[in-house]
């Protein structure tokens, strides 16, 4: 795409600039004010009126949307992007060209849903923000240019012309998943792995779920717990051998580890169980998640003299509750677990099945 589509490009078309004036009209501090994006009484309190004054440059105030470190995306009334920041280009790794000038649900998967679907149609924060005239806050997922999912907290705000009529709409995200990166990482850089499957322990997945849990409650950040049990594991000890169970279990683990997102965190809890934090999962997408990743670990199996060995799996799951802890979590996760004669009940087909 030619450079001279960029709204802020010189030679940008008489219509963008008749129809949006971008430089002039979105840049303007006192429309950054009322989008909430700068805080210009608080600039003006501390900055004397000759450095106030550099504020009504729309090349400085470009400047400082470029630099921000969140990513920022601004959209016409018909939902096609007139800018795309540094910031946007760092967090998806979609480049201005490839953006700017095309439609919001015409980038591919741009917008996307903890269960596979777009979310540009009719979800997207942009069109949202100019079809209801007001704020949209969401947690949701951008799907970055290599392939995977980036969580991000999207606002989005309609954009609206002197005479007050709405003429586009900026949305401002900022990636949540280098939230307490630090941490983690001194996590998993502690040796906290299990040593048979090469997932997380279970003392670092205390510290995952006590994370997970604390953005919940302060951000109302949304995530679920899936409990994986596998059935009879150790009758299958017995039977086979320490190296036999041992080697389904990482079969298992690398299943589902295959199947996660980047954001997501699989541990092994106990001797038969494993967990798996979906963070950014809404309870209204977790049956979907929880299907996908049932489906997928209930066809492993291993080879084992000479034969294809393999266990029942039962899944249980939980989501958050504003009083909950670690424990109440992990409970309410396990109780669901159906039990043996439910297992049983499930695995017996229906009466004149073939």
């Amino acid at each position: 795409m030619a450079l001279s589509g960029h709204p802020y490009h010189k030679s940008a078309s008489p219509v963008c600039d008749r129809k949006y004036s971008f430089s002039s009209q979105l840049c303007a501090p006192t429309h950054l004010k009322s989008c909430g994006f700068l805080p210009m009484n608080g600039i003006a309190a501390v900055l004397p009126r000759t450095l106030m004054s550099a504020f009504d440059d729309s090349e400085i105030c470009r400047s400082i949307l470029e630099n921000l470190p969140t990513g920022l995306c601004v959209i016409d009334i018909h939902t096609r992007v007139l800018f795309w920041s540094s910031g946007a280009e760092r967090i998806t790794g979609r480049l201005r060209h490839d953006v700017v000038g095309r439609g919001c649900a015409d980038v591919a998967r741009l917008h996307c849903g903890r269960s596979d679907g777009e979310v540009c149609k009719p979800e997207c924060p942009l069109a949202s923000a100019i079809k209801n005239a007001q704020l949209v806050d969401r947690i949701m997922f951008l799907q970055h240019k290599s392939g995977h999912e980036v969580p991000v907290r999207a606002r989005a705000v309609p954009v609206r012309n002197v005479h007050g009529s709405i003429i586009g709409a900026v949305e401002i995200f900022e990636d949540l998943a280098s939230f307490n990166l630090d941490d983690r990482n001194a996590v998993d850089a502690s040796g906290a792995m299990d040593e048979i499957t090469g997932v997380t322990s279970h003392v670092a997945m205390q510290f995952h779920l006590r994370e997970s849990l604390r953005s919940f409650l302060q951000m109302q950040l949304p995530f679920a717990v899936l409990c994986f049990r596998i059935e009879g594991l150790d009758r299958f000890r017995a039977s086979f051998g320490l190296e036999a169970a041992s080697s389904l279990l990482r079969a298992l683990a690398h299943t589902l580890k295959s199947a996660l997102w980047q954001t997501d965190f699989l541990g092994r809890w106990s001797h038969d169980q494993f967990l798996v934090i979906l963070n950014g999962c809404r309870e209204d997408a977790l049956p979907s998640v929880r299907e996908r990743l049932t489906s997928m670990v209930h066809n492993d199996s291993i080879e084992w003299w000479g034969e294809r060995r393999s266990l029942p799996i039962s899944v249980g799951q939980a989501t958050p509750q504003t009083e909950d802890s670690v424990s109440s979590l992990i409970e309410r996760a396990q109780k669901s677990l159906p039990t043996a004669t439910e297992m049983a009940r499930a695995a017996t087909p229906a009466q004149g099945s073939q």
